[in-house]
Protein backbone atom coordinates (compact mmCIF):
# COMPACT_ATOMS: atom_id res chain seq x y z
CA UNK A 1 0.00 0.00 0.00
CA UNK A 2 1.23 3.47 -0.91
CA UNK A 3 0.29 6.92 0.83
CA UNK A 4 0.46 10.03 -0.83
CA UNK A 5 0.37 13.01 0.74
CA UNK A 6 0.53 16.74 -1.12
CA UNK A 7 1.31 19.75 0.50
CA UNK A 8 1.95 23.55 -1.05
CA UNK A 9 -1.40 24.52 -2.07
CA UNK A 10 -2.62 28.12 -1.46
CA UNK A 11 -4.37 31.32 -2.30
CA UNK A 12 -2.01 33.43 -4.64
CA UNK A 13 -1.95 36.10 -7.17
CA UNK A 14 -2.08 35.34 -10.90
CA UNK A 15 1.51 35.37 -12.38
CA UNK A 16 2.82 34.17 -8.67
CA UNK A 17 4.85 30.95 -8.21
CA UNK A 18 3.95 27.79 -5.67
CA UNK A 19 5.69 24.50 -5.33
CA UNK A 20 3.96 22.01 -4.52
CA UNK A 21 5.20 18.56 -2.77
CA UNK A 22 4.20 15.04 -2.47
CA UNK A 23 5.67 12.56 -0.35
CA UNK A 24 4.98 8.82 -0.34
CA UNK A 25 5.37 6.10 2.24
CA UNK A 26 7.01 2.26 1.51
CA UNK A 27 10.27 1.67 0.04
CA UNK A 28 9.66 0.98 -3.60
CA UNK A 29 9.38 4.92 -4.61
CA UNK A 30 12.19 4.47 -7.18
CA UNK A 31 9.73 1.99 -9.17
CA UNK A 32 6.52 4.28 -9.24
CA UNK A 33 6.16 6.34 -11.95
CA UNK A 34 4.21 9.71 -10.81
CA UNK A 35 2.21 12.43 -12.03
CA UNK A 36 0.22 15.27 -10.99
CA UNK A 37 -3.16 15.60 -12.36
CA UNK A 38 -5.46 18.61 -11.58
CA UNK A 39 -9.40 18.65 -11.19
CA UNK A 40 -11.69 21.89 -11.64
CA UNK A 41 -15.06 22.70 -10.25
CA UNK A 42 -17.50 20.85 -13.15
CA UNK A 43 -14.61 20.03 -14.57
CA UNK A 44 -12.97 16.37 -15.48
CA UNK A 45 -9.79 15.31 -14.06
CA UNK A 46 -6.85 16.23 -16.48
CA UNK A 47 -3.16 15.34 -16.04
CA UNK A 48 -0.64 18.19 -15.77
CA UNK A 49 2.53 16.92 -15.30
CA UNK A 50 4.05 13.13 -15.50
CA UNK A 51 7.58 11.77 -14.69
CA UNK A 52 9.40 8.54 -15.19
CA UNK A 53 10.96 6.07 -12.14
CA UNK A 54 14.23 7.70 -13.04
CA UNK A 55 13.69 11.34 -13.19
CA UNK A 56 14.86 11.47 -16.49
CA UNK A 57 11.50 11.47 -19.06
CA UNK A 58 9.15 14.12 -18.42
CA UNK A 59 5.47 15.31 -19.64
CA UNK A 60 3.73 18.57 -19.55
CA UNK A 61 0.44 19.45 -20.87
CA UNK A 62 0.47 22.32 -23.19
CA UNK A 63 -1.88 24.39 -21.21
CA UNK A 64 1.32 24.66 -18.76
CA UNK A 65 4.25 23.65 -21.00
CA UNK A 66 6.75 26.40 -20.10
CA UNK A 67 5.49 28.00 -17.11
CA UNK A 68 5.02 23.94 -14.58
CA UNK A 69 8.25 21.71 -14.19
CA UNK A 70 7.65 18.41 -12.45
CA UNK A 71 10.99 16.67 -10.85
CA UNK A 72 11.40 14.05 -8.15
CA UNK A 73 14.05 12.64 -5.74
CA UNK A 74 13.47 9.34 -5.19
CA UNK A 75 16.07 9.37 -2.11
CA UNK A 76 13.61 11.39 -0.37
CA UNK A 77 10.44 9.56 -1.52
CA UNK A 78 9.40 12.85 -3.13
CA UNK A 79 7.55 14.59 -6.22
CA UNK A 80 7.69 17.94 -6.94
CA UNK A 81 5.53 20.57 -8.96
CA UNK A 82 7.23 23.70 -9.53
CA UNK A 83 4.06 26.20 -10.81
CA UNK A 84 5.33 29.34 -12.25
CA UNK A 85 3.46 32.33 -14.11
CA UNK A 86 0.20 31.26 -12.70
CA UNK A 87 -2.90 32.04 -14.23
CA UNK A 88 -6.49 32.25 -12.69
CA UNK A 89 -7.63 29.03 -15.33
CA UNK A 90 -4.93 27.18 -13.47
CA UNK A 91 -7.33 27.17 -10.16
CA UNK A 92 -8.43 23.49 -9.06
CA UNK A 93 -7.52 20.62 -6.68
CA UNK A 94 -4.49 19.03 -7.69
CA UNK A 95 -3.56 15.64 -6.95
CA UNK A 96 -0.57 13.36 -6.47
CA UNK A 97 -0.48 9.97 -8.28
CA UNK A 98 1.87 6.84 -8.20
CA UNK A 99 1.69 4.25 -10.77
CA UNK A 100 2.80 1.34 -8.42
CA UNK A 101 5.38 -0.88 -8.73
CA UNK A 102 6.70 -1.06 -12.77
CA UNK A 103 9.23 -2.27 -14.84
CA UNK A 104 7.78 0.76 -17.37
CA UNK A 105 10.67 3.28 -17.81
CA UNK A 106 8.73 5.98 -18.83
CA UNK A 107 5.89 8.55 -17.97
CA UNK A 108 2.12 7.34 -17.81
CA UNK A 109 -0.24 9.41 -19.19
CA UNK A 110 -3.71 8.14 -18.30
CA UNK A 111 -5.33 8.33 -14.86
CA UNK A 112 -6.15 4.21 -15.32
CA UNK A 113 -2.26 4.06 -15.21
CA UNK A 114 -2.38 5.18 -11.29
CA UNK A 115 -3.19 3.19 -8.87
CA UNK A 116 -2.55 5.17 -6.03
CA UNK A 117 -3.92 8.91 -4.94
CA UNK A 118 -3.07 11.55 -2.87
CA UNK A 119 -6.15 13.29 -1.32
CA UNK A 120 -5.52 16.85 -3.37
CA UNK A 121 -4.25 20.23 -2.45
CA UNK A 122 -6.31 23.49 -3.49
CA UNK A 123 -4.65 25.91 -5.56
CA UNK A 124 -6.77 29.03 -6.28
CA UNK A 125 -5.29 32.06 -8.75
CA UNK A 126 -6.66 35.14 -8.25
CA UNK A 127 -6.75 37.58 -11.33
Amino acid sequence: QVQLVESGGGLVQAEDSLRLSCTASGRSFSSYAMGWFRQAPGKGRELVAAISRSGTSTYSADSVKGRFTISRDNAKNAVHLQMNSLKPEDTAVYYCAASGPTSYTGYRLRPEEYGYWGQGTQVTVSS
